[in-house]
């Protein structure tokens, strides 16, 4: 189980990383009254998938085998 949890541990933090970025990127900025505005039209379910694999691989790291 500690093989299982170091490997999504892994996969989930280059996910998080790695579409963090790009979701961070797809937002366009217009200009309104003065103002800057910025409107987010990135999917961040690829995100949140990679946060949970993040949470399960440290929690399968890292729990005690009693």
């Amino acid at each position: 189980m500690k093989t299982a949890g170091i490997i999504l541990l892994i996969l989930g933090a280059v996910g998080t990383i790695v579409f963090g970025i790009q979701a961070m990127q797809d937002s366009e900025s217009f200009s309104l009254l003065g103002l800057d505005i910025a409107v987010s039209s990135a999917n961040w379910t690829p995100v949140i998938v990679s946060v949970v694999l993040l949470i399960i691989g440290l929690v399968l790291t890292f729990r005690d085998k009693k």
